[in-house]
């Protein structure tokens, strides 16, 4: 592969909702970049973007993958993205290293969920839109062109209208050369006459052009306003500025899977797309946690930043994007998150799964590696050891959305736990813990689709087969009385016996763990033996009467008792101090806690009648709402049980189209109504008995 240099690179990041397009764009271009001799279909299960089983099996991508073409003597990085919701974080890894997104819309469906959700999360970036399937029968460009304009202002801006949509004569007119084209099966184009039926069409299009380009600057401006026209030059300087800016987002419109107007995209790509020179300030942390901006150079020490990688049983592959110097291959380099070094044996630039083995990258490009043993998701690498400044990382959103895991065959506790730590190595937006209290294997992730492909790859990658369950809420109990009682452990058999007698007052505690004291009169229980009363005490408390769950919140006080000046030890003393405990929960009205959480729910203003009458009947106390800076969204802030959020991810989702997020932590233990607590009671003492 031939070297470029920084100017001649370009990081393009395709995004929006799943369906409309990606991957078929990013084949076409592939395609047309000759990085392909065949043109996949993602109905048919061979694209090269799609070649994980998952993606083949589902017809859907579920991470981001890399690729690249040369055009114009340009290269382009291509980073094709998932569109389903679950899959966010990968969404983010890409637009992280990219310069600039491409927003795919399809022509029939105009503005989607996901095309507002790509928006949203591309603010930082210079964006363009590709209306896609403008051969679809019912496509509709003008219609999808409004919605984009009225949802994302007048920075959008018409370059390339298609006319005769949905017919075998298709066209597309260029507004920058006032050229008419006409693509074959091979995505060639060619010069035809615009009908005069269309031309009133193109010239309302030309005047929105103007508008857009006309206000990159004030001179521009004043030409549009005295009705004078701007030259081919003007255009492309005001466009190359505009979008740079991010003042101007072009939309550009074809068929990929026809191959038609994505030629036009990939010259405007390497003609006008932002290089890495262009974004060259970078946001760094020192090593007080301090955020500030450098400027990153061609020249000097070569660091990277890890944005991606994949785990399988043969080892790992690192993606990486140069931020700094030219990186070369057998360079060694300092992780600066953990100190360790690592040597770049091999590196090697990707189309899909092939890999091309290069000698250097310069700065802005990306590139793989394999075999860097202690280097993970956001590190930041570099060649000066002596270095301590960081990349920002990407920010991820936290999974909640909770499933336990079954192994299906006995004994593969140990090796799932080792599968799933290298597929969390992989997506940072899964998390995994193994609670001690419910004895259940948690996965977390940001919905169920997530879960279902972690459950899959765990069964491909490392042969082990697992079931999904309910999470188990981890209830408490406590007393609500105070209440005096006393526990007596008598045995005889020979020998020595064994004998304790404590009395102990109970009351409702204000601490999570036990508040143990003791006002013992005249020696009735030796001192020595008071370490076992509390010792008993606590052990006692790991499992409550009702429905054998942790009691907390508990105060003891050892007032009276009686001892054996022979028979009395800290196991008779122990045994004692729990038969008190039992008595003292039977007779302080012992209760069922449950877990109470503050949840923080960001939804669109007109949503917020349906959102909050689902909190309450997931027995949510609303807490307050608030505005968000995101313009039109609410948060209402309520406080809701644990046992009711078990599936809110999903519904959520369903109940907002995609468009709500929440965060939930946990707040406190609270009593379970009597209804709720009887259930729970019930279903508890039924599993002890079957298991």
């Amino acid at each position: 592969m031939a070297k470029f240099n920084s100017s001649k690179i370009r990081n393009i990041c395709l995004i929006g909702h799943g369906g409309d397009g990606k991957t078929s764009l990013a084949e076409a271009m592939l395609f047309l970049g000759k990085a392909t001799e065949r043109l996949g279909r993602t109905t048919e299960g061979n694209t090269i973007c799609d070649f994980d089983p998952e993606e083949k099996k589902r017809g859907i991508s579920v991470s981001t993958a890399l690729a690249n073409i040369e055009w114009n003597d340009v290269k382009i990085n291509i980073l094709d993205t998932p569109g389903y919701f679950d899959f966010i974080g990968e969404v983010k890894e890409a637009l992280r290293v990219a310069e600039t997104a491409v927003i795919v819309v399809e022509a029939k469906s105009g503005v989607k969920v996901g095309t507002e959700l790509a928006w949203d999360n591309a603010k930082d970036l210079p964006k363009a839109f590709f209306v896609n399937k403008t051969d679809d029968e019912n496509s509709n460009f003008d219609e999808t062109f409004e919605s984009l304009r009225e949802k994302f202002g007048t920075s959008v801006c018409p370059m390339y209208i298609p006319f005769n949509e949905g017919t075998e004569d298709l066209s597309y007119y260029d507004l920058l050369t006032n050229v008419a084209y006409k693509f074959d099966k091979m995505g060639k184009r060619s010069e035809v006459v615009l009908p005069e039926s269309q031309k009133i069409r193109m010239e309302n299009y030309q005047k929105q052009l103007d508008e857009s380009l006309a206000e990159t600057s004030e001179e521009l401006m004043e030409k549009y306003f005295m009705e004078e026209p701007l030259t081919g030059e003007e255009k492309n300087s005001a466009l190359n500025s505009g979008f740079l800016q991010g003042t101007i987002s072009p939309v550009f419109s074809g068929s990929a899977i026809n191959l038609s107007g994505v030629r036009n995209l990939l010259y405007v790509i390497s003609e006008s797309f932002c290089s890495p020179l262009d974004k060259k300030e970078q946001s760094v942390i020192d090593a007080e946690g301090k955020v500030s901006e450098i400027t990153a150079s061609e020249d000097g020490p070569a660091s990277i930043f890890v944005f991606k990688t994949l785990a399988d049983q043969f080892g790992k592959k690192t993606f990486f994007k140069v931020m700094n110097g030219t990186l070369k291959k057998d360079t060694v380099m300092t992780n600066l998150t953990n100190g360790q070094q690592e040597k770049f044996a091999r590196l090697a630039t990707c189309v899909g799964t092939k890999e091309t083995a290069v000698d250097e990258l310069a700065y802005g490009d990306i590139g793989v590696t394999v075999k860097l043993v202690n280097t993970n998701i956001n590190d930041t690498l570099s060649s000066d050891s002596s270095s301590k400044i960081k990349y920002a990382p990407i920010e991820l959103p936290k999974p909640y959305f909770c499933m336990a895991i079954v192994p299906k065959e006995k004994g593969d506790e140990d090796k799932i736990s080792s599968g799933i730590s290298r597929l969390l190595e992989e997506d940072y937006t899964l998390k995994y813990h193994n609670n001690p209290e419910t004895k259940q294997m948690c996965i977390y992730g940001l919905g169920d689709t997530q879960i279902d492909v972690l459950c899959s790859r765990l069964k491909n990658r490392f042969g082990t087969s697992i079931e999904l369950e309910p999470a188990k809420v981890p209830y408490r109990e406590t007393i609500k009385k105070k209440v005096q009682v006393e526990g007596k452990h008598k045995k005889q058999s020979g020998g020595h016996g064994q004998y304790g007698h404590v009395k102990i007052e109970f009351s409702p505690g204000e601490e999570e763990g036990l508040v143990f004291s003791e006002s013992v009169f005249g020696g009735a229980v030796p001192k020595n033996f008071y370490p076992a009363v509390e010792k008993g005490l606590q052990e006692s408390m790991a499992k409550g009467i009702l429905a054998g769950y942790p009691v907390i919140r508990l105060k003891a006080n050892l007032y009276d008792g009686s001892y054996h000046d022979v028979d009395s030890s800290e196991m008779s003393f122990k045994l004692a101090a729990n038969l008190a405990f039992k008595e003292g929960m039977r007779q302080g009205n012992a209760v069922l806690l449950e877990p109470i959480g503050s949840l923080k729910v960001v939804i669109p203003d007109n949503m917020m009648g349906d959102i909050i009458g689902d909190l309450n009947k997931r027995r949510g106390r609303i807490m307050g709402t608030d505005q968000t800076d995101r313009k039109g969204y609410t948060v209402v802030a309520a406080e809701v049980p644990l046992a009711e959020m078990g599936t809110y991810a999903i519904q959520l989702r369903a109940m907002t189209q995609g468009r709500g997020s929440y965060s939930f932590d946990f707040e406190r233990y609270d009593e379970s109504p009597a209804e709720v607590a009887q259930k729970v009671i019930a279903e508890t003492k039924k599993s002890q008995e079957e298991g």
